[in-house]
Order: structure tokens, then C-alpha cells, then sequence
């Protein structure tokens, strides 16, 4: 049933005890004096939105290729999307806002042209250099990527907001980050009051040193994680309905979105076919959203937490409830056979991976056909693959038909 006023946001208040506080964050890899009018976390996201990594999200795209419509969703509406999700409940949960908006903000950054087909094709194609990880390259694009201050290289983001950018992460690339940081510290380069008592090896927290002690991020990015499920979900619904791919017929095999859609159909029997899909899907998100809130403050209370500390500690926080949780996967593997796997959009996948792994195979050959600022006699295939990985679709298409097939017209 549709929740009513169970939740209600009253403003800006006060932050819980568990929410990451700016004034105390763990701080920057550099040193920088603070910002006269905003806080940590505010500059991170100020920083994010500005990039050049976040102006060419609007030209990649999540399930549907750049050329095949204007209104689908790209990385760019998604990320403003999950950030719009985030930052409603985090206010409910009394936490970070200004680090969960960051955080959402930043978390597509290291997406490849063409949605995962993109990424699947660049991870094969990186094999012997040990993959290609979204997350990772996110990270990476942070960190080192963006070039734009005389001090350093990257945004010089805080540890919050870069630990909730790192989703996931292997344990190589984990112990990698580590080892980095802890070098970083050790020529005192990072901000003083880095240190902390539960990072492996002694007392340093890295990035990466919750992989290896299997510890959690912040609510924040556990908040974020989960936001990005929920928005992915009921946008890939939206755009499928639009493209013709799925109708409302096939959805009524999905518990969650058929009880709401009755549900509308009942309080509304004229609307029109389109109005019932927008409907249903925003009262779909919105028993998300307060699901959400309400499993997540029973978790905060049965773990007793009361500090950011006891959120590391804890097991996951942010969640849904059981039931919910299961109508998720439902809807999940609905989405998976039916528009993941249509064979339009297996069509185009294919296509998609071709042109990554061409443009892949003419860089590690030609190098000089990139621009001389991406060329790397350090690490060639990485330099290749953080070069393609940074371009929009339609860029990467261009590029492939200049070098790979100048009669071809492509998609």
C-alpha cells in the first residue's frame, strides 16, 4: 500500500551522531586551507559538478544507445536522479546531504561509452592488466584524471566522499590503494588527523582498507548504493515503456509495479496508457523510498549506533525491508530478461563492444592517433583504456569510423 505521510521532511535540522560530520573529516590526499563559505563536503560536490567527467555523463548513456532518442536516460540524469533520491531520504535519516549529493554525483564518472556493454568489452580487453572496474575508474578519474589545479592532479576530493565513490573494489586493487595512501601519508602530505585505529597494518585508513577488514562505508554511501538501485530501476522501466521494448502487459508479471498500477487505475479509470506508466512509477519510488527509511532506522536501533564509528562496525544499515527487498530482485530479473537482454539491445550491445575493442586495439598500436596529453610511456594499455573510457558515445563512434571504417555509417 502507498505510504501516506508516514515520513515527513521538516527542513534542515541537526545531524544524528552517526551522520559524517565536515569538521571532522578524515580530510584530503593534499593539503588545502579551507573554503571561507562552505564546508568539506559542499566543495567536494561543487568540485564534481564542475568537472569535465561530469559534463560528458550527458552524452553517455545507461541501456539505450546516445542516437536512439533524446528523452532516455543518460549517466548525466541518472546520477541527478539518484542524487535527487539520496539527498530526500538522507534528510529523513539525518545525515550528510551535502556528501550524499557528492557521492551520488560522482559515483558514474568511470563509466565507459555505451553503458556496461562498454564496460565489459574495456574490461577484456585490459585482461592482462589486471581489468577494467568502473568503480576503480572512478576513483582513478578523481584522483588523478581531472586536471585542472596548479597544486595536484584529480579534485583532491575528501576521504568521505572518495571512499562512497569506491562502491566496489577487488582486493588487489584495494591493497594497491592502500599501499598508495599510506606512502602519501608517510611523506606527510595528507592533512593531519588522517590517522585513525582500524586501518590494516596499523592504524591507517585508506580508501581501500575496508575491502581487506571487511569493514562498512558511511551511511552516506551505503545510502547512495542503494539509491542507485532504486533510481536505475524504475528508470529502466520508464525508458523500456517509451522505447516499446516492454508494455504494461509484461509488467503486470512484477508484483510491485501491477499492485500500484491497479492501485492507480482504480483512483484514475480514464488515464491515458502514458500517465498510468508515470504514475505507477512514482508511486513505486516512493514505496522505495519510504521502505527504506523505515528498514533503515529498525537497523540503526537493533545494532544500537550511535557514531560513525559504530557504522564502520555494523553490518549494512541502509536496506530494504524483506519483502521489499525481494520485490526488487523480481523486478531485477524481469528487467534482465526483457530489455537487457531484447534483441534490439543485444543488436546494438555487440556493436558497442566492437567499437571499444577496435579503438582499443588502434590506440596500443598507434598511440600518436590519441592526443599527446593521454599518451603514457609509463603504461600504455592503461593510458588507452582511461582514454576510451572517458569518451562520450558519440565521440567514441566518430573516432571508430575515422579509423576503423570511414564508408561505414554505424548506428
Amino acid at each position: 500500500m502507498l505510504i501516506q505521510g508516514a515520513f515527513q521532511s521538516t527542513g534542515p535540522s541537526s545531524m544524528a551522531g552517526y551522520a559524517c560530520d565536515p569538521a571532522k573529516s578524515l580530510g584530503r590526499r593534499f593539503k588545502e586551507s579551507p573554503a571561507p563559505t562552505r564546508n568539506d563536503f559542499q566543495r567536494d560536490r561543487d568540485r564534481i559538478v564542475h568537472s569535465t567527467a561530469f559534463r560528458r555523463l550527458v552524452y553517455k548513456t545507461q541501456v539505450f544507445l546516445n542516437h536512439e532518442g533524446d528523452l532516455f536516460r543518460t549517466r548525466m540524469t541518472h546520477s541527478l536522479e539518484v542524487a535527487q533520491l539520496a539527498r530526500s531520504i538522507s534528510r529523513v535519516l539525518r545525515i550528510n546531504e551535502d556528501l550524499v549529493e557528492a557521492i551520488a554525483l560522482a559515483h558514474d564518472l568511470g563509466h565507459t561509452p555505451f553503458g556496461h556493454a562498454g564496460q565489459d568489452a574495456l574490461n577484456a580487453c585490459m585482461k592482462e592488466e589486471g581489468g577494467f572496474e568502473h568503480n576503480f575508474q572512478s576513483l582513478r578519474v578523481v584522483d588523478s584524471l581531472e586536471s585542472r589545479y596548479p597544486q595536484f592532479e584529480g579534485l583532491n576530493l575528501t576521504f568521505e566522499t572518495r571512499q562512497g565513490v569506491l562502491k566496489h573494489c577487488s582486493l588487489k586493487n584495494a591493497v594497491y590503494l592502500h599501499k598508495k595512501e599510506r606512502g602519501l601519508s608517510t611523506r606527510n602530505e595528507l592533512r593531519e588527523g588522517l590517522q585513525e585505529d582500524d586501518g590494516p597494518e596499523g592504524d591507517f585508513q585508506s580508501v581501500g582498507s575496508r575491502f581487506i577488514n571487511n569493514k562498512q562505508p558511511s551511511l552516506e554511501a551505503q545510502l547512495c548504493n542503494l539509491a542507485d538501485e532504486v533510481a536505475y530501476n524504475a528508470h529502466d522501466i520508464d525508458d523500456g515503456i517509451r522505447s516499446g521494448l516492454i508494455g504494461l502487459e509484461q509488467l503486470s508479471e512484477v508484483a510491485l509495479f501491477e499492485d500500484l498500477r491497479k492501485m492507480v487505475a482504480q483512483d484514475y479509470p480514464a488515464l491515458s496508457p502514458r500517465k498510468l506508466a508515470y504514475e505507477t512509477i512514482r508511486r513505486m519510488l516512493s514505496e522505495q523510498v519510504y521502505d527504506i527509511i523505515r528498514a533503515t532506522h529498525d537497523a540503526i536501533k537493533f545494532h544500537c549506533v550511535q557514531s560513525s564509528r559504530d557504522v564502520r562496525e555494523a553490518p549494512p544499515l541502509v536496506c530494504f525491508s524483506a519483502p521489499m527487498r525481494a520485490q526488487s530482485l523480481e523486478l531485477k530479473r524481469f528487467l534482465f530478461q526483457n530489455l537487457y537482454r531484447h534483441p534490439k539491445v543485444v543488436e546494438t550491445t555487440c556493436w558497442a563492444k566492437q567499437v571499444v575493442s577496435d579503438l582499443f586495439s588502434v590506440y596500443v598500436d598507434n598511440p600518436n592517433e590519441m592526443p599527446k596529453f593521454n599518451q603514457s610511456k609509463d603504461n600504455l594499455k592503461r593510458a588507452v583504456s582511461d582514454y576510451i573510457a572517458g569518451m562520450t558515445d558519440r565521440f567514441a563512434s566518430s573516432e571508430h569510423k575515422r579509423l576503423c571504417n570511414p564508408a561505414s555509417t554505424g548506428f
